[in-house]
């Protein structure tokens, strides 16, 4: 055989691979494969911006913090499973101890960029399965978080997020939760174009909540057996909450039933809940089902802050709701400027003729 004919299999032999989805490494970057009962952190601790940690199939009781650039921490799917060191005299590091399962974390003065978490399961944690903040381009997906005390998937000050065909159940507060801050008083802060996409959320207190963020989609996603499924929230801080499109999503019976809190009343029934929000599109969901006698109950819910700051310029549009109650579609919050309801297919509104 020549070297030209040498050539030219080995290069033949190279995209036959990549189109049946083995693609060839890129040079220089590593894959640590990790097993159950190996440490997950020590392998992330080796890994540089490019690698791949893989984790077998197994149970991992750990916790584990990431903050290394463009670093990939990929499961086998379902069948890896992180949860809880079995004492927690045995935890270790600041992720652990705070009660998360994953932490993606940055610092104040630098973002960690480039992050992805897919394809495996975290469950029974006392704060959080998934926790980010400081990121950019954080991509979670295929992510199960379940059984969680607080948060499913939470993510504070990051931007470009991408929370795409994860699974959020059974979790104390929201299955999925992004925010500017959990903890400091300020206005809401532009992601800069997250989405949550394709996601499947039940048996959370609610579904997805969105707090003092503005260029946010949630879009895609089913939402059942919630308390809430989807809360948008603002407050008196500047700017208020708002460009959030909530779009093509499916919401039905959101009816468990969650006592009140020291931040909200009881919920049950609540569909689609904007609370001093502005300038945000609620736009082809489908609304089903979703029935209680909270305050905030009802299809799609207008209401002002629990600070009283209103909700204003939100158009409401093109949206199929049948069997909410009180009603498919409640404004509470008469104060608020600007807002608009059309096209959207249902029966019953409060006030009268929004419908």
């Amino acid at each position: 055989m020549t070297k030209c004919q040498a050539l030219y299999l080995a290069c033949t032999a190279a995209i036959v691979g990549t189109a049946l989805g083995a693609a060839p490494p890129a040079p220089g970057h590593t894959t640590h494969v990790v097993r159950p009962g190996e440490s997950i952190q020590a392998a992330l601790d080796a890994a540089l911006p490019g690698d791949t940690v893989y984790l077998k199939p197994g149970t991992y009781r750990q916790s584990v913090t990431l903050g290394t650039d463009r670093v990939t921490l990929r499961g086998a799917g379902a069948r890896t499973v992180i949860t809880p060191v079995a004492t927690t005299s045995k935890a270790s590091g600041a992720c652990a101890a705070t009660g998360n399962g994953v932490c993606v974390v940055g610092t104040k003065d630098r973002a960690v960029k480039g992050v992805t978490v897919t394809a495996l399961t975290v469950t029974g944690f006392t704060k959080t399965g998934l926790y980010a903040s400081a990121t950019d381009r954080l991509t979670v997906r295929n992510v199960r978080s379940l059984k969680n005390g607080v948060w499913g998937i939470a993510v504070e000050g990051s931007t470009r997020t991408l929370l795409q065909a994860d699974t959020a159940q059974d979790n104390g507060d929201a299955g999925l939760f992004l925010a500017n801050s959990v903890s400091a008083e300020m206005g809401a802060t532009d992601t800069r174009g997250t989405r949550v996409l394709d996601n499947r959320v039940s048996g959370n207190r609610i579904g997805v909540t969105v707090r003092r963020l503005r260029d946010l989609t949630v879009a895609r996603n089913r939402m059942t057996g919630n308390c809430a499924a989807v809360f948008v929230v603002g407050d008196e801080n500047k700017p208020k909450a708002g460009l959030i499109t909530v779009r093509g999503n499916r919401i039905a019976t959101n009816n468990k039933s969650c006592p009140k809190t020291a931040r909200l009343d009881a919920l049950q029934g609540s569909g689609i809940v904007l609370t001093g929000a502005e300038d945000s599109l609620v736009t082809r969901n489908v609304i089903t089902g979703n029935v209680g006698a909270s305050p905030l109950s009802g299809g799609i819910v207008l209401f002002k802050s629990f600070v009283g700051t209103t909700s204003d310029r939100n158009r409401i549009t093109d949206n199929v709701l049948q069997g909410n109650s009180p009603a498919d579609i409640v404004n509470a919050d008469t104060a608020g400027q600007g807002n608009t309801f059309t096209r959207n297919s249902c029966k019953a509104s409060q006030p009268a003729g929004l419908c």
